[in-house]
C-alpha cells in the first residue's frame, strides 16, 4: 500500500464519514460510495433502520470527535443535544437494584441519530475534500489477494457499471458488508467470525415531554435482571434535542416485543418497575412504533489472516457490530477513525502496512466487543458461535465477579467511578482487574440499598408523579 492519493470509503454512515474525514487528511481526494440519498437535513434514511431507536455518544467518543472535528460537541449542544452526566442526571434500575446518583464522572450526548449524523456529515463535507457518490451500489473489490486497487460499482438509477481506482479502500458498509464474500472471490481464506446473539429486539416511540422535563428531569433506564433466568425486558426514556422523549422498549429472545401502538404502554408495565409506563401514560405520543430486530454482536478478525491485501481496511459495523443497547457503536467508530488517522500518519508505504493499520483498528474495538458480548451471554436463550476464550471459558467465575462489581457499583461512589470510566470507554476494561480497583471493592464505603427511584420532589412535580407511585419493584429488595 503506497501513500494514498485517492481513497474510497464504502458507506456514508457514521463510521464511513468519520473514516472519510480522516482519510482526507492524508489523501489528495476521497470518494464515499453510498446506496442511499443522504438527507440534506436531520432526517431518517432507509439505510439506517437503527436510526429510529435510542442512541448515545459517550464522553470518550465525544472527545475523540472533538479532536477530529474541533468544536463539534459545542455545535451539537448549541443545536439542542442533551448532555447527561453519569450518574447525576440518570435514574437507573440495574440488574442489582437502583443506582445511587453519584456526582458526575463521565457524560453522554443524547439526541436523535439523524441529528447527530447530519451535523457531523455537514461539517465534514463543508471541508471540500470528500465527495459522495449517492445511489451507487458496490459490486465487488478490484484487485487480487495481494492488493486491492479499487472497486466496481453500479449506478442504481441508470444501471451503468464502472470501475473506480483507489490506493486505499475502507469498508464501512455496516452489518450488511459483503467483505467475506469479496475476499473469498480473491481466493483468500475465510475471515474468522464470532457471533453472540441474545435475540435483542427494539420498539421505539417519541413522546412530547412535559414542559421543562428534557432539561430538569433525568434520563430513565430500567434494565432486566439476568439472574432470574428469564428473557430480559428493558425500557429507557431519554431526552432528545427538540424537547421530546425517545422511549425505547427492548427485550432478549423469548420476551416478545410491542409492535403496535396499542401494545406499547401495556408492555412498558411489564418492566421490573412501572416508572417508564407512568411517565409515558400521560405524555402525548408523536410517532408510530418503530421496530428493529438487528441486535446481535458480531465481530470479524481480518487481522488474523496470514495474508491480507494491501490497500484495504475495515471499520465500523463491517468489522464489529454490537448490541445497540450499550451505546458503544458510535464511540467505537470514533476510536477506529482515530486509530486509522494515527496509523496513516506513521506512513503506509512499506509491505504489510495495511495489516498494521487493520490490527490497530481491530484493537480499538476490542473493549466494546467484549463488554457487549460478555453481558449478552448472561441472558437465557442467547445463541453463541464464538471462539473468544473470554466468552467460552470460566463463565461461572466471570459471572460471579461481574455480579459482585454490579452490586458494589450502585452503592459505592469510588467503585462506580471506575465502572463508569470503563463503560464509557474512557478506561480499558483491564482496569476492573487492577489492584487499585480490587482494593476499592473491599474498602470503599457502601451506601444503603435504595428501595425506590432516587427522584427529587422537584423532578417528580415536573412529570406529575408522587413518591407513592414509585413502589412495586420486581426483584429489588425493599
Amino acid at each position: 500500500m503506497t501513500t494514498p492519493k485517492h481513497g474510497i470509503v464504502l458507506g456514508g454512515g457514521w463510521a464511513g464519514m468519520l473514516a472519510a474525514h480522516v482519510l482526507a487528511r492524508h489523501a489528495e481526494t476521497v470518494t464515499v460510495i453510498e446506496r442511499d440519498v443522504l438527507p440534506d437535513a436531520p432526517r431518517h434514511r432507509k439505510g439506517s433502520p437503527q436510526g429510529r431507536h435510542v442512541h448515545v455518544l459517550w464522553s470518550s467518543g465525544a472527545r475523540l470527535i472533538d479532536g477530529l472535528l474541533p468544536g463539534m460537541v459545542e455545535r451539537l449542544l448549541k443545536a439542542g443535544a442533551r448532555k447527561v452526566n453519569f450518574h447525576q442526571d440518570l435514574v437507573t434500575l440495574t440488574s442489582h437494584g437502583w443506582q445511587h446518583r453519584f456526582p458526575p464522572r463521565q457524560y453522554a450526548l443524547m439526541c436523535t441519530r439523524p441529528f447527530l449524523d447530519w451535523h457531523v456529515r455537514d461539517q465534514i463535507l463543508a471541508g471540500g475534500r470528500v465527495t459522495v457518490r449517492q445511489r451507487t451500489e458496490i459490486l465487488d473489490l478490484v484487485g487480487d489477494g495481494t492488493r486491492i486497487s479499487g472497486v466496481r460499482v453500479r449506478d442504481m438509477d441508470g444501471g451503468d457499471t464502472e470501475t473506480l481506482g483507489a490506493d486505499l479502500v475502507v469498508d464501512a458498509s455496516g452489518r450488511g458488508s459483503r467483505l467475506r464474500h469479496w475476499l473469498s472471490a480473491l481466493d483468500l481464506p475465510p475471515v474468522e467470525e464470532d457471533v453472540v446473539d441474545a435475540g435483542i429486539a427494539y420498539s421505539t416511540r417519541i413522546y412530547q415531554a412535559p414542559p421543562g422535563a428534557t432539561e430538569g428531569f433525568p434520563a430513565i433506564n430500567v434494565a432486566a435482571d439476568h439472574r432470574v433466568r428469564e428473557p430480559g425486558r428493558f425500557g429507557v426514556v431519554y431526552p432528545q434535542e427538540d424537547g421530546t422523549w425517545m422511549v425505547t422498549l427492548s427485550c432478549t429472545r423469548g420476551a416478545g416485543l410491542p409492535t403496535t401502538e396499542e401494545e406499547f404502554l401495556p408492555y412498558a408495565r411489564t418492566l421490573r418497575h412501572p416508572l417508564v409506563a407512568d411517565l409515558i401514560n400521560g405524555a402525548e405520543p408523536l410517532t408510530p412504533v418503530a421496530v428493529s430486530r438487528v441486535g446481535a454482536n458480531r465481530r470479524l478478525y481480518p487481522e488474523r489472516l496470514e495474508r491480507w491485501p494491501e490497500g484495504l481496511v475495515v471499520v465500523g459495523d463491517a468489522l464489529a457490530a454490537f448490541n445497540p443497547i450499550y451505546g458503544h457503536g458510535m464511540s467505537a467508530a470514533a476510536r477506529a477513525a482515530t486509530a486509522l488517522d494515527e496509523q496513516l500518519a506513521l506512513g503506509v508505504d512499506e509491505a504489510g502496512s495495511a495489516r498494521r493499520v487493520q490490527r490497530a483498528i481491530s484493537a480499538s474495538v476490542d473493549d466494546p466487543w467484549i463488554m457487549a458480548a460478555s453481558k449478552d451471554v448472561e441472558y437465557v436463550g442467547c445463541r453463541m458461535n464464538a471462539k473468544d476464550p473470554r466468552l467460552t471459558g470460566g463463565a461461572t467465575a466471570r459471572q460471579r465477579f461481574s455480579d459482585l462489581i454490579a452490586d458494589r457499583a450502585i452503592r459505592s461512589s469510588a467503585v462506580c467511578d471506575v465502572v463508569t470510566d470503563v463503560i464509557s470507554l474512557t478506561a480499558p476494561q483491564s482496569e476492573l482487574a487492577s489492584n487499585r480497583f480490587l482494593s476499592l471493592m473491599h474498602q470503599d464505603r457502601m451506601l444503603p440499598v435504595l428501595t425506590a427511584p432516587p427522584l427529587t420532589p422537584d423532578e417528580l412535580s415536573l412529570v406529575k408523579l408522587s413518591p407513592s407511585s414509585l413502589a412495586g419493584v420486581k426483584g429489588v429488595p425493599r
